[in-house]
């Protein structure tokens, strides 16, 4: 009977669980990726230039990759519930200054700092470590996959509801609108109050310091080699989030295509995660990773030879929402098989800082690099560089466990 008993929970998800993590993504996914719609009227209406507007979501991707590993060890010591709550008052706070920013410096505070922060306390990481902590090793892939196709739907669904609201309500009253919406994170955050002691990590691992943890980490030939690999994925993902939109209206497609464009890469980025979370259940995620990045090269490529046409833009969104955040759940995956759930959630936040410092790039180079030359491809370009550096840098990665002889089980 103990053994039906033991099965049944193996077999079992936490639903509630899950599914109110579903939810933070996609709460904290949506706004940050439709930022780009607010870039023109925002623009437009203080007199800005496409640099600053750029730096500005640059800090808040550079703030989001900082506040990872930070916030990632606070869920794993506190409790995520607490950190959640940190999210929602941050990114709430973020938005609603954004709207009476008068000066750039304002606005690198708020839609920078404080939009990244609140990002960076409900990011994956945090979620995704909640997730790992009640789910078994071999359906982890799995949930990943589900949570990470939440924050897609969030991207799918926040790109049209951006553009209606801008459109009938003006760019300030609707950044007000999702300030308030921020604030039913705390809410949700709920069901997930555990920290790294309540779910099924080794007692092991709880003798492992946060130092320990980091120098175990970082001399670890495969996590290094993640964690650098994962720098290119934010570059490209965050250069075409802020800069697709402006860049479509300069090669003169109508703006509706924008909108449809951002959502077609939500909406297959939701069936890419599923699929990369399924994948990674089954086949080599370092050869799975080496794969998408080497695709995203390909396609980009594609893109800029061929003609740009609406049929050409909607095309590309399609493949590469299939592409966009499929890298996170076999990137996950691989810290919690090298690792263990104990620090999760701060070494996993150590790889996002890498994606977030792409990020950072992707973004300010688009800006700076379009004040200066008048077009985008050499950014275009350069992500399709670093597309073929990734794939290089992931095929060598070993997915196993990390060899731990300095650990001593707790008595």
């Amino acid at each position: 009977m103990s053994t039906q008993v033991a099965a049944s929970r193996h077999s079992s998800l936490p639903w509630l669980i899950i599914i109110c993590g579903c939810l933070i993504a996609a709460l904290t996914f949506g706004p940050r990726s439709a930022m780009g719609f607010f870039q023109l009227p925002m623009l437009g209406d203080r007199g800005w230039d496409r640099t600053t507007f750029g730096l500005a979501m640059a800090i808040q991707n550079l703030f989001w990759g900082i506040g990872q590993p930070l916030f990632g060890a606070l869920a794993d010591k506190f409790g995520t519930w607490r950190v959640l709550l940190m999210s929602g008052i941050l990114y709430s706070l973020g938005l609603y200054l954004m709207t009476v920013a008068e000066s750039a410096s304002m606005l690198y505070l708020s839609g920078g700092v404080l939009v990244g922060l609140g990002v960076a306390a409900g990011s994956f990481s945090v979620v995704l470590s909640a997730f790992a902590r009640n789910v078994s090793a071999e359906r982890r892939s799995f949930v990943f996959g589900l949570g990470t196709a939440a924050g897609s739907a969030g991207m799918f669904l926040f790109a049209p509801i951006s553009q209606s609201l801008i459109t009938n309500y003006g760019w300030q009253d609707s950044l007000v609108m999702m300030s308030l919406l921020m604030l039913i994170i705390p809410v949700l955050a709920i069901p997930l109050a555990g920290n790294s002691r309540s779910g099924s990590a080794a007692r092991a691992e709880f003798e492992q310091t946060v130092a320990q943890a980091l120098k175990e980490a970082f001399g670890h030939r495969s996590y290094v080699l993640l964690t650098v690999g994962f720098f290119v994925c934010g570059f490209q993902v965050a250069f075409i989030t802020v800069h697709f939109p402006p860049y479509l209206r300069d090669i003169g497609i109508d703006a509706t295509y924008a909108v449809i464009a951002m959502s077609m890469i939500g909406f297959f980025n939701i069936i890419g995660s599923l699929a990369a979370g399924f994948i990674g259940q089954r086949y080599s995620k370092p050869y799975f990773l080496a794969f998408i990045y080497l695709a995203r090269s390909v396609v980009v490529t594609a893109f800029l030879l061929l003609p740009q046409t609406p049929f050409t833009v909607v095309t590309f969104a399609i493949v590469m929402g299939l592409l966009w955040l499929s890298t996170v759940p076999p990137t996950n995956s691989l810290v919690a098989i090298m690792f263990g759930t104990r620090h999760l959630g701060m070494l996993g936040g150590v790889v996002f800082l890498s994606h977030q410092i792409g990020s950072f790039l992707g973004v300010w180079l688009g800006g700076y690099l379009y004040d200066h030359f008048g077009t985008y491809n050499p950014v275009w370009w350069l992500g399709v560089a670093l597309g073929v550096f990734a794939a290089i840098v992931h095929w060598p990665i070993k997915e196993a466990p990390a060899p731990r002889p300095a650990l001593i089980p707790a008595e």
